[in-house]
This record gives C-alpha cells, structure tokens and sequence, in this order.
C-alpha cells in the first residue's frame, strides 16, 4: 500500500484547488482512509467510531457487506447509461421505496431519484408548484434545504443563506423549539402556538393559497430540534385549509434514524403528499429522491424531467441493498432499542454536568444542547467546540449543529450497539468534563 499523504499535505491541495470556503471539521482534520460498519480509521490506523456516520449518509454501515457485493456486482456489469434507456435496478429500487413509502402514506406511488437531497426539493418545488398552480412555500426557522438558490431561499438559518436574491415565494416561521422558544411560552400551556404561526403567514404573507409547506420531521442541521407530539398534527390541518402540500424532508431522518418507522413523519402520524429524501438512502452513495402519489405526479406528465446521473444503474442498485439490508438487519428496530438506551444515558449526562441544557430527539437522531448556565439558556458554543474536539482526541465522532453552533449531534450507523453507545457516553462525560474547566 502506498503511503498515505498527510492531513497537512492534503490541506495544502485543498487549498491550492479547491473552492474556498469548503468546510472542514476540527482544529486538526482528520484524513480518513477506511470505514467499516460503525467504525472509521485515520492514516495513522487510529480506529474511531463514528458517531456522526459520515454526516448522517451512512445508514447500515460503513462499507457494509452487504450492500458492498451487490453494487460491486453491478459495477463490473454496467455503470451509466442514463434514465433514457431502460434499465431494471431504477425500477426496482423505486418500486421498494413506494412499497416502504406507503407506511407513511398508503397513496404513495411514484418516484424519482436524484443526486442529492438539495436535488430532491428543487423537484418537490416543480412538483407543488405543477399541482396547485400556486408559487408560495411556508418552511421553518433553523431549517436546511439545501444549497441552491430555491432551497437556501427555504433554509431558515442566515449561516447557509447567501448570494441573494433567492427564487421568490419561501416564507419562514418559527420552529416549534420548545427549549428555546421563540415565542417565549411553555409547553404544554402554550397549546403548541408556534403551529398558529403557520396560518398567520399565509394569510398574511402569501396570496391566501401556498404551493406546499415543508419541513424536516426533526431539524437536524438545525440542532436536533424534535417538535411535540400536537405540532404537525396541527400544522397539516392548516397546510391543507389553505390548499397546500404538506412536504417531509427526510434527508436525515428517513430509513429508519429514528426508530421503528422507515420515516420520521411517521412518528407524528401525519400523512405526507411528498417525501424527499437522499443521505442514508444510500449508504453514501450520491443518492437523493421524491416520493409521492399519482395525483401529486400526474401534472408532471405534461413537462419533461430528467436527470443525468438520477437514478442509474449503480447507484440504485445500491440503494435497494441497503433499504433490504436495514429490514433484513432489522435496523429500524435496533435504531428504537440501542438510542432509548443512550437517550437515557444522554440524560444522566445532563443531570451530572450543568454545562448541558437539553437532551431531545428520537431513535438515533439524538442532540446534546449545551448552555453557560440552564437560568439564561445563553449557547455555550466554544464549549460545545470544546467538547466535539475532546471525543475526537477519545476515538468518538460527533457532529455539532444549531444556528449558535451549541448543539452536539450524535447520528451513528443504525448498525450501533449498546456497547457503542456506552463508549459514546464515556466519551462524552470525559470531554464534557475537560469543556467545563
């Protein structure tokens, strides 16, 4: 094997080559060189486990046997040929995924796949906007979409927006983030107020008629925000009043994350017109797509849509392997059992260390918010850079997440045991410990 080059070496062609502005994550990047299952090693050899999982694309785990056989098997097969020809591994990964979809909408019926998530909801918007004739979109505070234009203009974070103007018609309304509520009430007294939000921008921003509302069942970028049990319940109720579709955008919850159900919308009960997703619907593979019925589809039947790399051979044959491999694993159920167990860990932690304000999420989609003091709920964000750096140094990797940056995320491999996850609790103690001096 040849020498790897070192992470100084490759930050110096980073910056001689690539774009500025391309994001890395710790004072002193990794360069990592091998993934296996829940684990991940550096070019020293030095194991870690991800905590992270690749930024929540790794679902099963990295480089998972197998998935790995059966996308190599195609690789020697056939790699490209696009959506214009006909080729069997879209049309059975896209009928597996209306199969799964139908537990979240027994309507589902047709998809498309993309390349990326942000690619998912530019398509969501042709789609909403074919069906309801209408141009106007309703997203969320703290919320991600994407990185083009239309998909910032629906991004409700000011770190991720730029290069204004967007395309017209997003408008932003607070989040249902209970702990730091932007309406300054409590739940459950409040009688979740923040979903009146939703109906108050439409009659008073938009036309009266919106194309479609979006959100992610739990922000993830946006610090693991998991909304009550009566928020998108409610929400839906006003989306559909107003003669709008309801948009789930499970990018990062979706196949299983949280526990139990193959999409977060799922734990909510609310029954999406459309579900975009991409991440850990393939495994890492570059993979995004829509979900939706035939009724929402059928205007599309008039327009012509396409896409290069969408959906070939390669890819979707990845992404059947790994939706079969996290039912035949019964990962779902391990997402519900392994993260009750560290959701409960996760809260000792609080009570042991008053650097933590809040635990909160669902299966393995969990945040860790860490505040100066739990009175003012002030973000304690170079504690929480403190912290993320300290699990690195203790062979652990977390993401970290929120507007402020105070937001420890933890979205392992769904293939995570408690073991793991106790080793992701020592990790955290020790770091959180070393933060707080």
């Amino acid at each position: 094997m040849s020498k790897h080059l070192s992470p100084e070496e490759i930050l110096a062609l980073r910056e001689k080559y690539l774009l500025p502005g391309t994001s890395t994550y710790y004072e002193k990047p990794l360069h990592i060189v091998k993934g296996e299952m829940q684990f991940v090693f550096d070019h020293t050899g030095k194991r870690y486990l991800d905590a992270f999982g690749a930024v929540v694309t790794i679902s099963a785990g990295h480089c998972h046997p197998d998935i790995l056989k059966r996308t190599m098997a195609q690789s020697e097969q056939l790699q490209h040929i696009t959506s214009l020809y006909l080729t069997e591994p879209v049309v059975r990964a896209a009928e597996k995924l209306a199969t799964i979809a139908k537990d979240a909408n027994p309507k589902m019926q047709k998809c498309f796949f993309t390349n990326s998530g942000t690619e998912a909801n530019e398509l969501m918007g042709i789609l909403a906007k074919a069906y309801t004739k209408s141009h106007e979109f309703v997203a969320l505070y703290h919320s991600f979409h994407g990185r083009t234009l239309f998909s910032m203009g629906l991004t409700g974070q000011s770190t991720w927006r730029h290069s204004m103007p967007y395309s017209y018609g997003a408008k932003l309304v607070p989040s249902a983030y209970c702990y730091q509520c932007p309406l300054k009430l409590e739940y459950p007294t409040c009688g979740v107020a923040c979903a009146d939000q939703v109906e108050d921008a439409v009659k008073y921003s938009t036309a009266g008629k919106i194309a479609a509302y979006i959100a992610e069942p739990i922000q993830g970028n946006g610090g693991v925000i998991d909304p009550p049990k009566e928020y998108f319940p409610k929400v839906y109720d006003i989306v559909k009043k107003y003669g709008g579709l309801y948009v789930s955008d499970e990018v990062q919850t979706g196949f299983g994350r949280t526990g139990g159900k193959w999409f977060g919308i799922e734990q909510w009960g609310v029954k999406p017109d459309i579900i975009t997703m991409a991440k850990g619907l393939g495994n890492g593979a570059p993979a995004g797509g829509v979900v939706t019925t035939s009724e929402v589809a059928e205007p599309m039947r008039q327009l012509s849509h396409f896409s290069t790399y969408g959906g070939n051979p390669v890819t979707t044959t990845q992404v059947l392997a790994t939706i079969e491999t996290i039912e035949a694993r019964g990962y779902k159920e391990n997402a519900a059992t392994v993260g009750g167990y560290l959701k409960e860990k996760l809260v000792q932690l609080k009570v042991k260390h008053p650097l933590v304000g809040d635990v909160r999420g669902k299966g393995l989609m969990l945040g860790v918010e860490f505040v100066k003091s739990r009175e003012s709920r002030e973000p304690a964000a170079k504690e929480t850079a403190r912290v993320m750096e300290a699990c690195k140094e203790r062979g652990v990797l977390v993401g970290k997440g929120a507007q402020a940056g105070n937001v420890i995320r933890i979205k392992p491999p769904l293939c995570v045991t408690k073991d793991d996850a106790d080793t992701v609790i020592d990790a955290l103690d020790g770091a959180i410990r070393e933060a707080a001096k």
